[in-house]
């Protein structure tokens, strides 16, 4: 067990939950009664605190708005039949937080505050956890500079939050992807790998186009020759290949370190499926399509958990796919369904019981 932190705890008079339901709930638009807040000064953690969730007031030369300083993670907390709390995978979670804090500069954050910190505000919103399927408690922790300064430096100042959002299915529905040609979201030496909020901003644009055209999301390529595969928007990307599960390699530093990616691949190997994490082309994929070889293809994040992609486009290919017929992706999914309800026994040590 993490040790404890020392964490002022403020109280709503009154919870946002008798106001509402948790049936239903679109993915990240309502929140939890409360949130923690630390403040990083003089090279230290302090002022942490729980206190009812309420707006931010800040400088407007604040850092982070001029030069994006901005960190952030998404993890799922899930209840039992038994009805208590669980948190699927958070020291993963905290392991990835501080690799995207090093590489922008920022300080890291210590076990006991992510995690402990993380604990005690949950167990406090624990009856925002919702009880039914496809829905969870999505947790967000994030980290920005808070420096008033203009000037392109590090901050000496940051400010870490968590805030908790009761939430649906993220996709409803089988996915439209098209394989992006023009822009790039990351490069060797770059920071794909870091979950910094620039990554996210920097990929909107090539979003909005696909669904002008008609499709969901957009299959990012490599920086050089728009030919190797990396991630779908906000997901790793897996493909089913004549019985082997292929996922693009991480070597290359372009591509987010999925929690879920790394527990799916868990999951297919323990069900004798050979993984294969290597280079994957755009090309490879249409000729083992047009080859009768592709048998599935999803993506793989917290928000979505498994993502069913019923088609993909790239130039004048278009793969389409039956998602109904499918066997392995569904399988994997209740796979990891049971470990986060606790039908099944946790042999990997997944979840945190708050």
């Amino acid at each position: 067990m993490v040790e404890a932190v020392d964490i002022k705890i403020e109280k709503i008079a009154e919870s946002k939950l008798l106001e509402m339901s948790l049936e239903n709930l679109p993915f990240g638009r309502f929140f939890t009664d409360h949130m923690l807040e630390a403040d990083y000064i003089n090279g230290e953690w302090t002022n942490v605190i729980i206190r009812p969730y309420q707006a931010l007031s800040f400088d407007p030369a604040l850092s982070v708005l001029h030069y994006g300083q901005s960190i952030f993670e998404g993890i799922k907390a899930y209840k039992s039949e038994e009805g208590d709390a669980y948190i699927f995978r958070p020291y993963d979670n905290l392991i990835r937080f501080n690799t995207s804090a090093e590489r922008m500069c920022m300080p890291t954050v210590p076990e006991e505050l992510f995690i402990d910190g993380m604990r005690q505000l949950i167990e406090i919103d624990k009856d925002w956890i919702p009880n039914k399927k496809e829905h969870s408690l999505y947790i967000r922790p994030f980290m920005f500079s808070t420096d008033a300064f203009l000037g392109v430096r590090p901050s000496d100042t940051y400010k870490f939050m968590i805030i908790l959002s009761p939430s649906g299915p993220y996709f409803a529905a089988p996915m439209k992807i098209l394989v992006e040609e023009n822009f790039t979201r990351a490069a060797p030496g770059g920071v794909g790998f870091s979950k910094n909020a620039g990554n996210y901003g920097g990929s909107l644009i090539a979003a909005r186009l696909a669904n002008k055209m008609g499709y969901d999301q957009v299959l990012w390529t490599d920086a050089f020759e728009h030919k190797w595969l990396q991630e779908v928007g906000m997901m790793n990307v897996v493909f089913i290949i004549n019985g082997v599960a292929v996922t693009p390699s991480l070597e290359e530093g372009t591509i987010l370190k999925g929690v879920t990616r790394d527990s799916v691949l868990t999951l297919l190997k323990k069900r004798g499926f050979k993984v294969e994490e290597r280079k994957i082309s755009i090309d490879e994929l249409v000729a083992e399509y047009k080859a009768g070889k592709v048998q599935e293809v999803f993506g793989t994040g917290t928000a979505a958990t498994i993502a069913p992609i019923k088609e993909l486009k790239y130039k004048d290919n278009i793969m389409q796919f039956d998602t109904t017929t499918w066997t392995i992706a569904p399988a994997i999914k209740q796979d990891m369904d049971n470990i986060k309800s606790c039908k099944v026994a946790d042999e990997f040590g997944w979840m945190y019981q708050v």
